[in-house]
């Protein structure tokens, strides 16, 4: 495994001197919710116009509503080309140029690889390997120079996890594709990296339909994999995408893990 040695304390010692984002503009696919959200709001506190990306006009319209006037919100499926294609021509629009862009749109599903159907293997590479390769393809034209990319992997590509084969891979195949994208994205100086997050309480599972009970159960399971035996949160995961996209200027083809150690220790 790659010797990957940042720390949070050095992205929490670069955000104290980065006091504003006045007049940048970011796009953040899968903004509506959990990291995306909290990276939104991290910008746009910061006096940035994001534009977020999601699939559900009602979970978008709620997002809009806490990232008030600085935000545009976008609906849009990351498993189709032609809503990809659609986004790129609403920020050529709006923007003109961007800034910085985080590919965060994905989903998750778990199956043993006796019961993994091709459904789910189709629907997991769309989203999370295919439909990220497409939509830094369709935005790529308008990253200015010096602009930085973000792509969401996981702790998971690194481990090898129960019931989590084809998730892993999709994910491992983002970390791929940060290297040859940051390559190829070279000429043009945009930076490429990826930010890998741990188990997150991003939210996902307290709005589910679980028994209360089933939800603590599943975060103590998570919390005894960790090293810090704790949750990381969604904001601490904001706190690095927002370190790679501007401050980590001469880093690219990266992946910056927040995981509390998970995959170092």
């Amino acid at each position: 495994m790659p010797n990957r040695s940042w720390t949070c304390a050095a992205v929490g010692i670069w955000l104290e001197g980065m006091t504003t984002y006045d007049g940048k503009k970011i796009v953040i696919t899968g903004g509506s919710s959990g990291i995306g959200l909290a990276t939104a709001r991290l910008f746009a506190d910061g006096g940035a116009h994001v534009l977020i990306t999601g699939r559900t006009r009602g979970s978008l319209d709620t997002a809009s509503e806490q990232l008030g006037n600085r935000a545009t919100a976008v609906r849009a499926d990351t498993a189709s080309l032609a809503d990809i294609e659609a986004l790129a021509d609403t920020v050529h629009k709006r923007f003109g140029t961007v800034d910085a862009l985080f590919v965060n749109a994905g989903v998750t599903a778990s199956a043993p690889f006796e019961s993994t159907t091709e459904e789910m293997y189709d629907e997991l590479f769309g989203i999370n390997t295919k439909g990220a390769y497409f939509t830094v393809k369709a935005l790529a034209p308008l990253l200015r120079e010096g602009s930085g990319v973000v792509l969401t992997t996981s702790v998971v590509n690194a481990l090898g996890v129960d019931a989590l084969s084809v998730y892993s891979a999709s994910k491992a195949a983002l970390r791929s594709m940060t290297r040859t994208l940051a390559r190829e994205l070279l000429p043009r100086k945009v930076r490429v990296n990826a930010v890998s997050p741990g188990p997150i309480d991003s939210g996902i599972l307290d709005r589910s339909s679980l028994p209360a009970d089933v939800v603590e159960a599943t975060k103590d399971a998570y919390r005894g994999t960790v090293p810090m035996q704790r949750l990381g949160s969604s904001e601490e995961v904001a706190a690095a995408v927002a370190y790679l996209a501007f401050g980590a200027t001469f880093s690219t083809g990266s992946e910056f893990p927040v995981d509390g150690g998970a995959s170092q220790l």
